[in-house]
Order: structure tokens, then C-alpha cells, then sequence
């Protein structure tokens, strides 16, 4: 564990010695500040729609602000993990620092571990500085509990697979444009593939239904925490750092 949190702590500041941390941060809470203030003034002319023609009550903050904002904050990070994953190990192969890292006596799991906490501590941040969100929303109003948790852990989980994704696809080119553009296109397939369900048949729908990262988190934003859907992302995460392991165990034996 302290070789882990040793590359961990190195990659994460490393972040912060260069503008990539700095840049994604300010405009990962630029476009969230305004998706999150358009919610807010859009939900309350609705409901001073619903009051002037006496319609009753309007929707609820949950239907109007809360699942479209944190839906609209997974497409946000399907755009932005590729820049924080990118140079995890594609930067190494680079600088031709990965043959010292590989034959460092550290075990191969615990560099891929500690590269992946590091990018995944990042991430953590960036949802903490939206703590904000709901916080304005219980002091103005009445917002249920049970969506705004498990609307910030099924995020998490769903960033998690993308940032296997990217650390998968950085380990196998020293290209970081390269790598930065496959884990955007897989991550991309991965989030649109149920839309070839209904052409696909039964079996084979149902298939890419289940692989649908998207398809995933929507009991998520209900506020549902389904054993299902965290076992399918917790899995998605392990097979990525795995292969991950098999294609940097291959490099380390030419």
C-alpha cells in the first residue's frame, strides 16, 4: 500500500506542476456553474408559470435540476477525462522513463493502482467543488437527499470507467493526442452503444444494453443504489486496469 500511494501522491501533484489540473478544474466548474444556474432560473419560471395560470404545483427540484444537472455532469467528464489520463503513462514512454518505472522493485499492479488513484483523487475533487449545488438548493428549498447521493456516486463510478478506459489506452501509445482522442471515441461507444439495441435482436440487444455506461446510472439518478449497476462499473474498472497490467507486463518483456 505505500508503494501505492507513493506514485499516487507523485502523479497527483504532477498535475499541479503543470496547467493540465488548472485548466480542466476551471472549465469543468465553468460549463457545471452555468448548466447549474440555467436549471435553477429555468425551474423557477416554471413554477411561477404553474402558480400565474394556477396549474398547481410544478415539477420538483429532483425532476428539474438534479438529474438533468448531474446527467448533463457525465457527458462533461466523457470530455475531460481524456485530458487527465492521457499522460499518465504516455508521458513515461515518452521521456523513455517507463523502463526505469517498470523494473523499479515495485510491482506492476501497485503502478497501475497509484497512476489510477492519482487521476481518480482529481476527479474527486472536482465533484467536491460542486458540493456548492446542493448545498444552494437546501437552503432554498426542499431537494431529496437520496438522488443527490447517489447521483455523486454513480458519477464517480462512471468517471471511473472512463478513466480505466484512459489509462488503458496511455499505456499503449507514447502518443498523448493519441491516447487522449481513443479513450474519448471508446469512451463515446460505450456510452451510445444501447442506441443499437432494437436493431441488434433480443439477445444481442439485451447485450448492448448491459454495456451501456450510461444505461447504468439511471436508477442512479432516481436515487437507487442497485448491486447490479455498481458490480457492472466496479467490474468495467477491473477488467480496464487489467488489461491495462497485461499490455504494460508485454511492453516490460520485449
Amino acid at each position: 500500500m505505500k508503494n501505492i500511494w507513493s506514485i499516487a501522491r507523485r502523479d497527483f501533484q504532477s498535475y499541479f506542476t503543470s496547467p493540465i489540473a488548472y485548466i480542466v478544474i476551471a472549465g469543468f466548474l465553468a460549463i457545471m456553474g452555468w448548466m447549474f444556474f440555467w436549471s435553477l432560473n429555468h425551474f423557477n419560471i416554471q413554477n411561477m408559470q404553474y402558480m400565474q395560470y394556477g396549474g398547481g404545483k410544478g415539477p420538483s427540484i429532483t425532476e428539474a435540476i438534479i438529474r438533468p444537472l448531474y446527467g448533463n455532469m457525465n457527458v462533461v467528464f466523457l470530455f475531460l477525462v481524456p485530458f487527465i489520463t492521457m499522460r499518465l503513462f504516455a508521458e513515461e514512454r515518452r521521456q523513455h522513463t517507463i523502463a526505469l518505472l517498470l523494473t523499479a522493485p515495485i510491482h506492476l499492479t501497485e503502478i497501475i493502482l497509484g497512476k489510477f488513484l492519482a487521476a481518480f483523487a482529481l476527479v474527486l475533487i472536482m465533484l467536491l467543488l460542486t458540493g456548492f449545488y446542493p448545498i444552494m438548493l437546501f437552503a432554498t428549498g426542499n431537494p431529496e437527499l437520496g438522488p443527490i447521493v447517489a447521483s455523486y456516486i454513480g458519477t464517480l463510478l462512471l468517471a471511473g470507467c472512463c478513466l480505466s478506459l484512459g489509462i488503458l489506452f496511455s499505456a499503449m501509445t507514447e502518443n498523448q493526442i493519441v491516447a487522449g482522442a481513443l479513450t474519448f471515441s471508446s469512451g463515446l461507444f460505450f456510452w451510445l452503444v444501447s442506441w443499437a439495441q432494437q436493431a441488434a435482436g433480443s439477445v444481442f440487444g439485451e447485450l448492448l444494453n448491459y454495456l451501456s455506461l450510461t444505461g447504468h446510472y439511471n436508477n442512479f439518478g432516481q436515487g437507487l443504489l442497485h448491486s447490479s449497476d455498481i458490480v457492472f462499473y466496479l467490474s468495467f474498472i477491473g477488467l480496464g486496469l487489467f488489461f491495462t497490467h497485461r499490455v504494460l507486463d508485454s511492453y516490460r518483456w520485449r
